[in-house]
């Protein structure tokens, strides 16, 4: 390497030493062994503007071993994101834009957050994904409007995780050329030298994806870190996975090569001693100018950003409908009157009900969405029959089977969503949200509004048995922070559901659907127009109720069947449906307490799913028809009723909490 470039690449070995042993806390080992392959990437490679880091068609970069944060913050930095030195020297502290691990929305430069390894590899997915759509739908032979790269460095972690086979296969069988993947290859985790746990030929792996594979590069050569990328940038049809062979905390006299480089603070001796050894005669957090100098990509970023802008000016000449269709998307923003279309819909349903079962209320509602909502673009893991996510009118393009992939899956939509040019949403099971969970966190964590549609949502479910039978799920989704899940009872339920979840710009959502019909409920213009809000009064009595009843999905109908039987005793109850607990929760208090007044204590929530989390409306008096064990193998009513969940079951409860309340 020459000396001019392991002095820029030093900068950023010194920088991440010095903020973990600031912050007495970090990783600052894979930073110091990247520190030469992220200086050729940032400098010769990446296409960007540091200077706006949402310019529409700048290179993607994914930092998926993220506990490696200190060498994007520097890289962010020494090229001219707003990254301060006082923001480095921050890092891990309390308000800091340099968190432990790269959050998304806290800090300008960070595409995705990473933490949980594997995530950022399956998110990058995700964003070639898009790119590559989006250049099949806008590009002509005259303008390549979308063209741009997919970066990702992983790390040994993050190809142990499951989720990085999911991803990694469907990426090569998209055959998604401008995905290019670093290796950080180390040989090294927290618990030392890797051998002993995982020792398979990961470019052997890669090459059976379907992926073009560059092996044995010197990941502290210079030269041979050029070549290797500029062969990764040019396209064969396959993405590609760039093997460097790294020294973590290379520089590091005593620790360099193993695990306590990895995980824990040099020591201010052992840095003085590091800086000796690479040569690095500077004090302190000391950065000569000319290495801020040589290391800035403001100048160059606006003269990328400027050429594309050119490109962007001619095309919307050329195809000013199509261009005005592409910024929008780019954008976020919805089309103009994009609601008209399900709200029409929901109304026409309202004035004409029919029992359904809401899986299939959804779907029509997909397809109404979809009349409003060009960029809408679903998928389901291998279920797309069950989930009903494919609508009528759907082309291959809209949506796609992402096979037996539920993480990878969810991981993927996050990075279609964060890149831009698409609405997203998946499909699977209630049941199998386990297997997504993290990502469906992740989006919550990052304020991403994808929409994640789950089915089969009960014991009722059937003969399958418990395994695919869900009982804790939802209150799992529901005590997730920022995420808002919706379980309707019918099919307009389901249509203001999909218009919220559609509408959210800061929240993703879980759409949480049945497998059996539902009974559709009455309402009125009033009761119709207060399903936005999360919660209401579905049917009301004269005067102050006796008890209320709190329900949802198909219990809906079961509450409704015991107010009106309990009604014949002159037993007055209100039935409140709560579609979205989150949504209801956020309204005033003025109209909480319009639906369940203080007043009113005698209460009893109804829904197939642990009762634990309806005490937040019953309170300690209140009773809630639940389910606290596993369900059985036996058809869908049977299990059901075995398990309490019927109309017979909620009118004695009912009666039993006016006795105890009275």
């Amino acid at each position: 390497m020459s000396s001019s470039r392991n002095l820029l690449a030093n900068a950023i070995r010194v920088l991440s030493m010095e903020a973990v042993q600031a912050a007495n806390s970090g990783h600052p080992g894979a930073p110091m062994g990247l520190a030469d392959v992220a200086e050729v990437l940032w400098r010769d490679f990446l296409s960007h503007n540091p200077a706006d880091s949402t310019w529409m068609n700048r290179d993607r970069f994914v930092l998926s071993n993220g506990h490696g944060s200190m060498l994007l913050y520097s890289l962010l930095h020494l090229t001219g994101y707003d990254v301060s030195l006082q923001d480095l020297q921050d890092f891990r502290q309390l308000h800091s834009k340099t968190a432990g691990h790269p959050e998304y929305g806290e800090c300008p430069g960070v595409e995705t957050t990473t933490g949980p390894l594997g995530q950022g590899i399956a998110t990058a997915v995700g964003m070639a994904l898009a790119e590559k759509k989006l250049a099949a739908e806008f590009n002509t032979s005259e303008f390549d409007l979308v063209d741009h790269r997919t970066w990702v460095i992983v790390g040994d972690g993050c190809l142990m995780e499951g989720i990085s086979h999911e991803a990694a296969s469907l990426a090569g069988t998209l055959a998604l050329d401008k995905l290019i993947c670093i290796y950080d290859d180390n040989g090294i985790s927290i618990d030392g030298e890797v051998d002993a746990w995982f020792n398979e030929d990961v470019p052997a792996r890669f090459e059976a994806y379907g992926w073009r594979v560059i092996r044995n590069v010197d990941g502290h050569d210079a030269e041979e870190i050029t070549k290797a990328l500029s062969n990764a940038a040019k396209s064969d049809g396959r993405p590609t996975l760039v093997c460097c062979k790294t020294t973590i905390g290379f520089g590091s006299p005593s620790k360099q090569g193993t695990a306590s480089a990895h995980g824990s603070v040099l020591g201010r001796e052992e840095i003085e001693l590091t800086k000796a050894a690479l040569g690095w005669a500077h004090e302190g957090w000391d950065i000569p100018e000319d290495v801020y100098q040589a290391w800035n990509q403001r100048e160059a970023g606006a003269l990328r950003q400027h050429a594309w802008q050119q490109v962007l000016d001619g095309y919307s000449t050329a195809h000013p409908q199509q261009a005005a269709e592409f910024v929008r998307r780019m954008r976020g923003e919805l089309p103009a009157n994009w609601q008209e279309s399900i709200q029409a819909f929901a109304e026409k349903e309202q004035q004409s009900p029919a029992n359904l079962e809401t899986r299939k209320s959804s779907q029509a509602c997909i397809s109404a969405i979809a009349a409003g909502v060009p960029e809408l673009f679903g998928g389901s893991a291998d279920l797309t029959g069950s989930n009903n996510t494919r609508w009528a009118e759907a082309t291959d393009d809209q949506h796609m089977s992402y096979g037996v992939r539920e993480f990878g899956m969810t991981a993927i939509s996050n990075g279609i969503q964060l890149h831009g040019g698409y609405r997203p949403f998946t499909g699977t099971f209630l049941i199998f949200m386990e297997y997504a969970r993290n990502a469906v966190r992740l989006a919550a964590l990052m304020k991403v509004p994808n929409i994640f549609v789950y089915t089969h949502d009960s014991v009722a479910v059937g003969e399958d048995g418990p395994t695919h039978q869900p009982v804790e799920q939802i209150t799992n989704l529901r005590t997730t922070p920022n995420l808002h899940t919706w379980r309707p009872c019918d099919t307009v339920e389901s249509a203001i559901a999909w218009q919220s979840a559609v509408a959210s710009t800061d929240s993703p959502s879980a759409l949480i659907f049945t497998r059996q019909k539902t009974v559709a409920q009455a309402r009125d213009k009033a009761t119709f127009d207060n399903i936005q809000w999360g919660g209401y009064v579905l049917r009301d009595t004269d005067g102050q109720p006796d008890a209320i009843v709190i329900a949802t999905g198909s219990e809906v109908e079961l509450a409704v069947a015991a107010a009106e039987s309990l009604a014949s005793s002159n037993v007055k109850v209100r039935v409140v449906s709560m579609p979205c607990v989150e949504v209801f929760a956020a309204q005033s208090a003025q109209y909480k307490e319009s639906v369940l007044p203080n007043a009113v204590r005698a209460r009893v929530a109804v829904e197939a799913g642990h009762p634990d989390f309806w005490h937040r409306f019953v309170g300690l008096d209140g009773i809630v028809v639940g389910i606290s064990s596993f369900g059985m193998s036996a058809p869908g009513p049977q299990a059901m009723a075995e398990l309490g969940i019927t109309t017979e079951n909620v009118v004695q409860q009912i009666r039993n909490v006016i006795g105890a309340t009275g």
